[in-house]
């Protein structure tokens, strides 16, 4: 198993890498670009997710079609053409062509299908956790690297490690990843018109949405509240920030692999983290009042924390549970749908902070503190309709010799899909409704 999900997995992390190590100082080091401003600056942060959000389900199509690792070669190319452009970019618009570019090659989706495919379902769990690891150490590697390394060589560092990165991300693709397995399906493709309106992925979509939504604001609004806005720490302090609220971060993966994966208790952990998300915003929504207390500024730093510690949270299990609501035959659509749901989170989020940037942060009763009340409503309503989520651990699977006759289950109740590994044939079932027991006498 590790054989495969392990480069594959670094390659999704250096793609979110390339995403997060620019995001913690970009609203800083932007305003030196020539043309920008506040609007700019917020269209900038989401236009790499605006790309990504357009992109991910043709990809996914794509990979479906031709194959994943065809369709990861030509999106890790895009992405270092874009890399380049954006280390030469002296004013905003070049910046902006730079990230739309870098963000066209949406290929995250396809290397989650492609982990879903090499990976059965019992272990997929444990797969997913080790992609979300991958992910959440990029999230903290560049939380730490960026504000050290751009304040010594400047912005356009960040895109050569990035590129560097990708460099070797082809490499493990063609040397370390297997060849791709080979699956036969036996039940029919759901209509992507369906595939969209199922409940359980239109819950983790939102929930993919929201969760990069809130991550694009706060990567806005912490760095200017804390050195320009409010506060007054240095650029070069940031680090120390997301430092401390990382090592708690680091806590909560543990907490969230554990519990979420091998405790079924994946639906709770998602509930948890959506409220960290409202009570970090809540705290965030009276920054206009904390600046004029002594301990001001300590208690948004621990709002801060909070809102890494359900990000964290989250993000190893959410690939895993989107993954198990989705059939075989169209995992690379269904993710790209996923992913393209979170990416148009980090857009939205991009255009909503650079709204509240462009405000006064002082004022008691500013748009900033409206926004903020706004947000932690929202995410009320988010921990509300994800308490109707299917709990994804009632999904099992059931391993049959290949020439089994399952003709009779083709429209049983309960019965998910039927498919061909190059080991078994698998029966993917709702435990909730159909036994193993009750499933073995039918055939």
């Amino acid at each position: 198993m590790l054989k495969s999900v392990l480069p594959l997995s670094f390659i999704v992390a250096s793609r979110f890498f390339g995403l997060f190590i620019i995001l913690p100082v970009l609203s800083l080091y932007a305003l030196e670009l020539q043309g920008a401003n506040a609007f700019l600056i917020g269209l900038l942060v989401g236009s790499y997710a605006l790309a990504q959000m357009i992109f991910q389900v043709p990809f996914g199509i794509l990979s479906d079609k031709i194959g994943r690792k065809k369709t990861m070669l030509f999106g890790l190319l895009i992405f270092i053409i874009g890399s380049f452009i954006c280390a030469l970019a002296n004013d905003i618009y070049t910046m902006l062509f730079g990230r739309l570019l870098q963000g066209s090659g949406a290929i995250g989706a396809v290397a989650t299908a492609l982990i879903a495919d090499f990976i059965p379902e019992e272990k997929r769990s444990k797969a997913m956790a080790i992609m979300g690891v991958f992910i959440g150490l990029s999230f903290a590697l560049s939380m730490l690297i960026s504000p050290l390394l751009s304040a010594a060589f400047g912005l356009s560092s960040l895109f050569y490690l990035s590129i560097i990165l990708t460099l070797f991300c082809i490499f493990l693709l063609f040397f370390a990843v297997p060849k791709e397995p080979k699956l036969t399906h036996h039940s029919p493709k759901t209509p992507f018109k369906v595939l969209l309106g199922e409940k359980n992925l239109i819950l983790m979509n939102i929930t993919n949405f929201m969760q990069k939504m809130l991550l694009s604001i706060s990567f806005i609004i912490i760095p200017i509240i804390l050195v320009e806005k409010v506060f007054t720490m240095p650029k070069e302090s940031l680090f120390i920030v997301y430092a401390s609220a990382m090592l708690i971060g680091f806590l909560a993966m543990g907490l969230a692999g554990v519990l979420g994966e091998k405790k079924g208790k994946a639906k709770a952990i998602l509930l948890l983290g959506v409220a960290c998300f409202s009570l970090a915003y809540l705290i965030f929504a009276f920054v206009p009042a904390l600046m004029f207390l002594d301990y001001g500024e300590t208690l948004f730093i621990a709002g801060v924390v909070i809102f890494f510690l359900g990000f964290n949270l989250h993000e190893p299990i959410m690939q895993s549970c989107a993954s198990k609501f989705a059939k075989a035959n169209q995992r690379g659509a269904a993710l790209g749908v996923f992913n393209a749901f979170g990416y148009a989170g980090s857009f939205v989020g991009g255009i909503f902070g650079g709204f509240i940037l462009a405000h006064d942060f002082g004022g008691a009763l500013g748009y900033a503190l409206l926004a903020f009340l706004f947000l932690v409503l929202l995410s009320i309503a988010w921990f509300i309709g994800l308490c109707f989520l299917k709990n994804p651990s009632d999904f099992k699977n059931l391993y049959l010799a290949k020439q089994s006759d399952t003709s009779k289950l083709t429209n049983t109740k309960g019965v998910i899909e039927i498919y061909e590994n190059a080991q078994a044939k698998v029966i993917k079932y709702d435990s909730a409704l159909l036994s193993e027991a009750e499933l073995q006498k039918l055939i």
